[in-house]
């Protein structure tokens, strides 16, 4: 996975485990340098707004820590019932599968490395140096 961490969610989250997950998650983003975060919450049945929101937690902290958060395999259930507790959890990106949310995070890096690039060959005014 490389510049990316993958976190696999097989059981129902409880309160505790979700606030060491958000964590354990930090710490890591931190330690290795990630610039992508891969939640798979397949194994996820249900969900309360608690966890919704520390979702949205994580994904705030993960960008502040210069990470993006895609979300993938969710329940239709789990969908439906975050739409209910009329949660949004912005800034998080979702996808289906583990693929398209690795080619989420891909193509968000790459876009990254070529703003940085752009940024380093300009000059203040934004046009090329002479």
């Amino acid at each position: 996975m490389g510049e990316f961490l993958l976190i696999t969610v097989q059981v129902d989250m409880h309160d505790r485990l979700a606030m060491k997950l958000q964590d354990d998650l930090t710490e890591r983003i931190v330690r290795f340098g990630s610039r992508g975060v891969l939640i798979d919450i397949s194994g996820l049945e249900i969900v309360d707004s608690f966890i919704g929101r520390m979702l949205g937690n994580i994904a705030s902290v993960s960008r502040i820590l210069d990470a993006e958060t895609v979300v993938v395999g969710m329940q239709p259930a789990v969908a439906i019932t975050l739409v209910e507790l009329g949660l949004e959890l912005p800034g998080i990106r979702t996808a289906l599968s583990v693929e398209r949310g690795m080619q989420i995070l891909r193509r968000e890096a790459e876009l990254a490395g070529l703003e940085v690039l752009k940024d380093a060959n300009m000059e203040e005014d934004g046009n090329p140096p002479e």
